[in-house]
């Protein structure tokens, strides 16, 4: 299969920063939001969002890693942070791309036993293929691909780029 790049390094900035801005102003009450990255990619998107949101605002950003099995959603769900430290605050979770919706479903489901002011998700692609009624409030780009497609998102350092294949 060919690689067919559908996000580069300069596009992938933009819509982070773009991602940013919209959280900033989703948020833009609160004095601390919680942005809980999936476990690797989303995790690492987490952090570059979590360096524009402090430089545009004065929100504090406590960043927490979500790990889950991808494979298994059933199995249980981890986090960096005690869920007790991230009530009553606005958190979103976020993931690289969001395919079925299980990973992105499962994640919602491990923080809605306590309670949040606010509660939104994003991701930097959505595939269009929900198997849940799951949706990310915050994107970065949607994309009608066929189930054999995957989207594969690469962080690297001056070289962050989606491709489909």
């Amino acid at each position: 299969m060919t690689q067919n790049i559908i996000l580069n390094h300069q596009e992938i900035e933009h819509k982070i920063r773009r991602i940013a801005y919209q959280i900033y102003e989703t948020f833009v009450e609160e004095k601390e939001i919680v942005l809980a990255g999936i476990s690797k990619n989303g995790f690492v998107f987490a952090e570059k969002l979590a360096l524009y949101i402090e430089t545009i605002s004065d929100i504090k950003v406590t960043l927490c890693e979500v790990s889950m099995d991808k494979e298994n959603p059933f199995a249980a769900v981890s986090t960096t942070l005690p869920l007790e430290s991230i009530e009553n605050k606005g958190l979103i979770l976020v993931d690289d791309v969001l395919n079925s919706g299980t990973t992105l479903v499962y994640g919602v489901k491990h923080f809605l036993n306590i309670p949040l002011k606010k509660f939104k998700t994003a991701v930097l692609v959505d595939r269009n293929h929900k198997k849940y009624p799951v949706k990310a409030d915050f994107k970065g780009i949607s994309l009608s691909t066929s189930l054999k497609e995957h989207v594969h998102v690469v962080f690297e350092k001056d070289n962050n780029y989606a491709y489909l294949n």
